[in-house]
């Protein structure tokens, strides 16, 4: 496997440091004796396979293949890879090109510049993450993961951009990779476009490596090597973090500390959250803390579904620690880093936010002044109102049970006499109301069978309720039952009438 890194490459062969001059395309000719390799050919007009290359490119070399990564199994960086290809049939040099990638802050980065008179031998160059599990089974290597929604990653070839993609969703760019559906962007030759592939077998021969370098560098890889970032950042550790705020996001931090017994320059050392990373800046004295607030740059997820991890990045690239935090974290309260009396690292939840000093445990929160914790619920409560808790009193005094507040005894020389119906309680001295037990001997049930006085007062009851309701009804329809009063008595005058009329005819015809 051969490792390109910015301004320099290392192969299987050998290795060559990039020359600070551009090179051209006469300087190409001038080092390697067959010119049509070293043309950077333009994409033929005919082809063997006319139907995978339908759609006409500008150049022969082009980004095929881009995975940023997923975590599976909790092994991170699962198949992230870059995928170059070369569309004709001629070994390209790839002294001049360089691959650009813009992260979601805008920052840009070389991930790969090739170096004076490096080859591209195959059809495919595969490209491997430095933090991969997959990182052996590639032509080489970079060292900035690429994140989910980004771009654009551009192949550029003497200071101009020949080929790009971005994968952000927006205009111009394809959708973004999804962490629950893991996919390949794959270039479709007959469109020219990046499509989403859920399965893909990068192009990779290990006996036939696509990368070559001259012979004539062969000890360079050593002069690499030596040139590797030194590890800066060894000793520091992280030990509490802040997620879940209590009012602002602001809050939150992220604390490390240093172990070592020399001081600490942070900026050689790198957070990395979410598959992207964040230099840190200041120092950190031997045995000190320090308190790294985003403040904007992103933000850690307050109660994640799912495990979510920190890692701290030394200069050479080794991760040299990483945390932990999952779903289960309460407001106000920090998930630190302490250790048992057997020196075994434990990691808890505490009440005692402490950003940039040691670690303090607290398992309830702190209660206002005149309350106190209930630690049956973890609530702050009354103190008067905690009768489970066991108090012992002084000598003279006796806890009231009600109030929970001890109470002085009374001295004999201070007895008063009770009154009537209260006596003295002898571990008190204090008067009680006196109570007895009723058994209900002296309470006996005798019938009563005198029932007249009742039976009177009753029915008068019913009398009085009874002509109330009838002075009410004759009050509310008194109108009517006039009116009903005069057509009865008209209707009594006409029968009356009638019968004395009748009356009188039947005396003048008895005496006819």
């Amino acid at each position: 496997m051969s490792i390109v890194c910015l301004g320099s490459l290392v192969g299987p062969m050998s290795a060559i440091a990039i020359s600070p001059e551009k090179t051209t395309n006469s300087d190409i000719s001038e080092d390697l004796t067959d010119d049509s390799d070293n043309e950077i050919p333009d994409n033929p007009d005919e082809s063997d396979d006319p139907e995978d290359e339908s759609y006409e490119f500008s150049t022969s070399l082009i980004i095929h293949a881009i995975n940023p990564g997923y975590k599976i199994d909790d092994v991170s960086d699962v198949g992230e890879l870059i995928e170059l290809r070369n569309l004709s049939d001629a070994t390209i040099s790839l002294a001049g090109f360089s691959l650009r990638y813009t992260n979601g802050s805008g920052k840009q980065t070389t991930l790969i510049q090739f170096a004076e008179g490096t080859l591209m031998a195959g059809e495919y160059l595969l490209m491997r993450y430095a933090k991969s599990p997959e990182k052996d089974s590639a032509d080489t290597i970079y060292s900035t993961g690429l994140a989910m929604t980004t771009g654009p990653l551009e192949l550029i070839y003497d200071d101009e951009v020949i080929d790009s993609v971005c994968w952000t969703g927006k205009e111009n760019c394809v959708k973004s990779f999804k962490s629950a559906n893991p996919t390949t962007l794959v270039r479709d030759l007959i469109t020219g476009e990046f499509i989403h592939v859920e399965e893909y077998t990068p192009n990779f021969d290990p006996s036939s490596p696509s990368l070559v370098l001259p012979p004539d560098l062969e000890d360079a890889e050593d002069e690499l090597s030596e040139e590797k970032p030194a590890a800066k950042c060894r000793g520091l550790e992280i030990t509490e973090i802040f997620s879940y705020y209590a009012e602002s996001q602001t809050e939150q931090f992220i604390e490390l500390h240093n172990a070592s017994p020399a001081e600490i320059e942070l900026s050689s050392c790198t957070l990395r959250y979410k598959n992207k990373d964040y230099n840190l800046e200041g120092t950190i004295s031997a045995d000190g803390y320090f308190a790294y607030y985003p403040n904007g740059k992103f933000s850690l997820t307050k109660n994640p579904t799912s495990s979510n991890v920190i890692q701290l990045i030394d200069a050479d690239l080794e991760v040299i620690d990483e945390a932990i935090y999952s779903n289960g974290q309460k407001k106000s309260m920090s998930y630190a880093k302490f250790f048992d009396e057997n020196g075994t690292e434990k990691w808890l939840q505490t009440y005692s936010v402490t950003p940039g000093h040691s670690n303090e445990f607290q398992e309830f929160k702190t209660c206002p002044l005149g309350k106190a914790i209930n630690p049956a619920t973890g609530n702050c409560v009354n103190v008067t109102s905690l009768s489970t808790t066991v108090k012992e009193c002084g000598e003279g005094k006796y806890l009231n049970p009600l109030t929970n507040r001890c109470k002085t005894i009374e001295t004999a020389t201070e007895l008063k006499p009770c009154a009537e119906g209260y006596e003295r309680n002898p571990e008190t001295n204090r008067c009680r109301k006196i109570t007895t037990e009723n058994t209900g001997a002296e309470y006996a049930l005798i019938p009563n069978t005198r029932s007249d006085k009742t039976i009177f007062i009753a029915f008068g009851i019913v009398a009085l309720i009874v002509t109330a309701g009838i002075g009410y009804i004759t009050l509310q329809f008194r109108h009517e039952i006039a009116r009903a009063a005069r057509k009865l008595s008209q209707r009594l005058y006409n029968v009356r009438h009638n019968l004395l009329t009748r009356s009188a005819s039947r005396d003048r015809n008895k005496k006819s």
